[in-house]
């Protein structure tokens, strides 16, 4: 059966200007980190592309080395693309990212214009692309020249390989030269994907000032600080979770009673707000216009719908906002 997607898809989500270009955002972006590679369920897959599209995701964020193994999470994208979404590429917002090891040897790694380049030829070819709409430099390297990596980013959009491109991971002073860079090569910096979450708030001491004054537009990841903002581990480590079955980011001893209280205090928060706690953890952070969208990965299309919720209350009374503070002091 060929799929069609829900006509009103457009209607159920909001979407942001990212910075200060002509592209909106969908609030939430979905990513392929997890759950895509070859040891997950294909059909799954394919339902949560699918559920995602159908409730105005537009955006589906990959990396080279998503899998396992590396490269297989965009290999399946590209299966998913060919089968279902042939008529939609337009409709569509596809990046990838480049900066972790790939492949062996001195080139297959960090930020040099050879691996870049390399990189992004071995991405389209997995997802059987022509460009992809934004190419991130996913890491910075301390050895090989900001203005090199810089050149290499320019050079791709110069190429027609990627319509836009963006930075992961950049602190805000090494942020704030890459984007002076760009801007002088007439290539801007469109977007910065840090680490944000309730758990982790290093983008507030200053790169968040930063994005908002050069109008760069930012799409934390991990904000449900790898499922610890959700109610799976308020009794305990259940045996189906991240930490049981791998443990490989988020791990057991991270899970500590002080953290659970506060878990459970921020759980009561969001009761009070009719929100569950991941609902409430994603709100907080698009309650931050500085922020475009938020990254979510998903293991269940239940699960995608679940934090769209998440859009119907982004409001927070100061007397929130400092009782969330004073618990995640």
């Amino acid at each position: 059966m060929t799929y069609e997607p829900a006509a009103n898809r457009y209607d159920k989500m909001e979407y942001r200007r990212c910075g200060n270009s002509g592209l909106k955002l969908s609030a939430f972006s979905l990513g392929l980190w997890h759950n895509f590679g070859t040891n997950s369920d294909f059909e799954n897959s394919r339902n949560l592309i699918k559920t995602a599209f159908d409730n105005g995701i537009t955006h589906f964020d990959l990396a080279n080395n998503y899998g396992p193994p590396p490269g297989s999470a965009e290999t399946c994208l590209g299966k998913i693309l060919k089968s279902d979404f042939k008529n939609y590429r337009d409709e569509m917002i596809i990046s990838s990212k480049a900066g972790y090891t790939m492949w062996d040897g001195p080139y297959g790694d960090w930020g040099s214009k050879k691996y870049l380049i390399s990189s992004l030829d071995q991405s389209l070819k997995r997802m059987d692309l022509e460009y992809v709409d934004i190419f991130y430099h996913h890491r910075p390297d301390p050895e090989t020249p900001l203005e090199e990596t810089m050149a290499a980013l320019n050079l791709i959009v110069q190429q027609g390989k990627a319509l836009y491109v963006g930075i992961s991971n950049y602190r805000p002073a090494e942020a704030e030269k890459a984007f002076k860079i760009l801007k002088e090569m007439g290539t801007p910096c469109l977007i910065h994907q840090p680490k944000y979450s309730m758990f982790e708030r290093w983008v507030e001491d200053g790169l968040l000032d930063l994005l908002g004054k050069e109008k760069v537009g930012c799409i934390p990841f991990s904000p449900l600080a790898q499922g610890l903002l959700t109610d799976k581990y308020l009794n305990g480590i259940p045996a189906d979770s991240r930490v049981a079955t791998s443990g490989q980011f988020l791990k057991a001893d991270h899970i500590t009673p002080e953290r659970i209280e506060k878990i459970m205090a921020l759980n009561d928060i969001a009761k009070e707000r009719g929100q569950k706690l991941a609902q409430m953890a994603l709100a907080w952070i698009l309650r931050d216009e500085r922020v475009t969208s938020v990254l979510i990965g998903s293991s269940k299309p239940a699960q995608i719908l679940d934090s769209i919720k998440a859009l119907e209350n982004t409001n927070f009374s100061s007397e929130e906002l400092d009782n969330i503070n004073s618990i995640l002091k």
